[in-house]
């Protein structure tokens, strides 16, 4: 029995692209949509599901009644069952039951293309549509020029349920509420961009996130999605960027989600050496498989081009290059020329990195990439990937390792914070201290520093007046502008409270401050990943814990001299060589009494004198705050 009227959105040419691999909006055709056929109102229904031999459409509207609306397999050999049911719109529930050619199998699953789900621990999708009007088009005009490789980028890594909660009703803010104090702190704190840790339905908290099953559907935890446009419309309108966690390296084995589909391994792949993460204990998708391929690029699209957002952080992508990625000898079979590297998943890599930059060419995507994989930020057409930028997490281990040394230790390893630069312009790099810098007893960044509270504090400074001002990006998350001091609980708000205290209230004046030096410093950005951009002019003061260098922006009279002092000693007629003759003006400095310093600056114009110094023609003597930074302009 069927109450399903024929009917189709995919032409021959959309089922070829299918098949191929190459259908890049398949959210356009698959899933749920709601369409008036004949005057009758109803919604068609399109799901891929090769191994079935029965597929019903099963909600709220027939008692989840598995032979009431049978859809109807087409013709064509792609798996894909399709029909419309009159008289089902806007806000049912539903699922598809899957009859399997397979011993019998029966699975229920919810929509892999919903625009909405259900708020877990409920899993029915959601028939939805919106017709969202955006106001951010002087944003779209103009986010070439904020997104470009030379622009600055501050990223501030959002959770958005423990960001901040409604204190007296004990819940999530919503994204109405978001749009409003988010992006008025974020904006005030001087960001350019907001990233937020997956938004993606997912069915378990502690996940944070990353197990998704709603690929199409941000989550409901925080309300409708055209409410979640309007947040991304709120940071446009207000210049500010919005980059989504995104994560095609796996998903959860959840009895509603993608695992097993329709009886057989069609998203995932059919090797557990290559379809299971022993790690996560999630599945691993197919990217050999045509279709699978054709569904995470489309989503990647979708959230591009629905959603407006200005890039995708991939996650994980080192788990995707190798096969023998956190496993044993014998539990990971070679490629077909014996290497470790899954062809097929860096295949996969540059063909989606090809086409988000061929449609949105404004937009970026960064790699969450661990490794030694080269090329990982180069074009494809070079031999790359094709990602924008990729996490810096070798300077992010080494930075943190050094800074939670006692300084009176620091001499003996000067080289674990220059060593970046050995190898800082191989990649396009973003500094991370993201959300992994400050769980699983690794303690908050504050709670690693040395010594005593004034300590801490001037040397959190230090670190981050080092970061901002060390070549590429910037990422950091939530609460670490304002020293947070416990590790993040994704279960608890930040501990806003802490603002009442003196030294976290100086602590967030200060990076605010340094947000703004740095967008407005071109010297910092305009050539932040080019050997161009940076000079030495000393990395080996050992003894004194002092290195010096300088950034370079497109004008010679834009470049800034940086020079970090690592312990709490003030030096006083500190020389540095330097490659020009004239005055040095300070521009900024980490001591400031109103960040919480000391006040320890050089308050006049300096003299550069033609006495050669650290292998330079000039130099000057110079005041150095105690764990501080101070930076330089020339003048003539």
């Amino acid at each position: 029995m069927t109450n399903v009227i024929a009917h189709t959105l995919f032409s021959e040419f959309d089922i070829n692209l299918f098949i191929a691999g190459k259908h890049y909006r398949l959210y356009e055709k698959f899933g749920s949509h709601p369409l008036t056929i004949d005057g009758i109102q109803g919604t068609y229904f399109a799901v891929w599901a090769p191994s079935a031999k029965q597929v019903s459409v099963i909600g709220d509207f027939n008692y989840w009644n598995g032979e009431e609306y049978q859809l109807n397999v087409r013709w064509d050999a792609s798996g894909i069952w399709e029909g419309f049911i009159p008289h089902v719109g806007k806000g049912n529930l539903y699922k598809y039951k899957i009859h399997s050619h397979h011993n019998g199998i029966i699975t229920e699953k919810a929509d892999p293309y919903a625009r909405r789900a259900e708020h877990p621990p409920k899993t029915a999708s959601i028939i939805w549509d919106d017709n969202y009007k955006w106001k951010d088009n002087q944003w779209m005009k103009k986010r070439k020029k904020h997104n470009a490789l030379d622009a600055p980028y501050s990223v501030y890594e959002v959770h958005l349920g423990s960001w901040k909660k409604q204190v007296q009703e004990n819940r999530f803010l919503s994204y109405y509420e978001l749009a409003d104090e988010l992006v008025n702190y974020v904006k005030d704190m001087n960001f350019t961009h907001v990233e937020l840790m997956p938004i993606m339905e997912f069915p378990y908290d502690p996940s944070w996130g990353y197990q998704v099953t709603g690929y199409f559907a941000p989550t409901s935890r925080f309300g409708y999605p055209e409410e979640f446009k309007y947040l991304v419309d709120k940071l446009h309108q207000n210049d500010i960027g919005i980059i989504l966690d995104w994560v095609p390296s796996h998903f959860p084995e959840d009895a509603h989600g993608l695992g097993f589909f329709d009886g057989s391994h069609l998203y995932e792949h059919p090797d557990p050496r290559k379809g299971y993460h022993q790690d996560w204990k999630s599945l691993i998708f197919n990217y050999g498989r045509n279709e699978v391929k054709s569904f995470l690029i489309s989503n990647a699209i979708f959230w591009l081009e629905q959603y407006h957002a200005d890039g995708l952080r991939v996650d994980a992508v080192a788990s995707m290059l190798f096969l023998d990625y956190s496993r044993e000898d014998g539990q990971w079979e070679p490629n077909v020329y014996g290497g470790r590297e899954n062809l097929e998943a860096i295949a996969f890599l540059k063909e989606l990195n090809e086409e988000v930059y061929k449609s949105f060419p404004d937009v970026q995507t960064i790699a969450e990439e661990s490794t030694a994989f080269p090329g990982v930020s180069k074009p494809v057409f070079l031999g790359g990937l094709g990602f924008g930028m990729k996490w810096m997490m070798g300077w992010m281990h080494d930075t943190l390792e050094y800074f939670k040394k006692d300084p009176i230790y620091r001499q003996y390893h000067q080289n674990d914070i220059t060593f970046s630069l050995a190898y800082a312009f191989t990649e396009n790099f973003m500094l991370p201290l993201s959300h992994d810098e400050v769980v699983y007893g690794k303690n908050s960044i504050l709670g690693r520093m040395p010594g005593d509270e004034w300590q801490r504090f001037a040397n959190l400074r230090l670190l981050y007046s080092y970061m901002f001002t060390h070549p590429g990006t910037n990422l950091m998350f939530m609460g670490g502008e304002f020293g947070q001091y416990s590790e993040w609980d994704f279960q608890s708000s930040l501990d806003w409270n802490l603002l009442d205290y003196e030294p976290h209230k100086n602590f967030q004046t200060f990076f605010k401050a340094l947000n703004s030096f740095y967008k407005e410093t071109h010297a910092l950005f305009e050539k932040q990943f080019s050997h161009d951009g940076f000079e030495w002019i000393s990395y080996d003061d050992h003894q004194n814990c002092v290195m010096s260098y300088i950034r370079k922006g497109k004008d010679p009279k834009n470049d800034v001299v940086v020079v970090c002092n690592l312990t709490p000693a003030a030096r006083k007629g500190y020389k540095i060589g330097l490659p020009k003759k004239g005055k040095l003006k300070e521009i900024f400095n980490s001591d400031q009494t109103t960040f919480g310093g000391s006040g320890v600056s050089n308050k006049r114009a300096l003299t550069i004198k033609e006495e050669p110094w650290n292998g330079k023609t000039f130099s000057a003597k110079i005041t150095l705050p105690p764990l501080g930074v101070a930076i330089f302009q020339f003048q003539p």
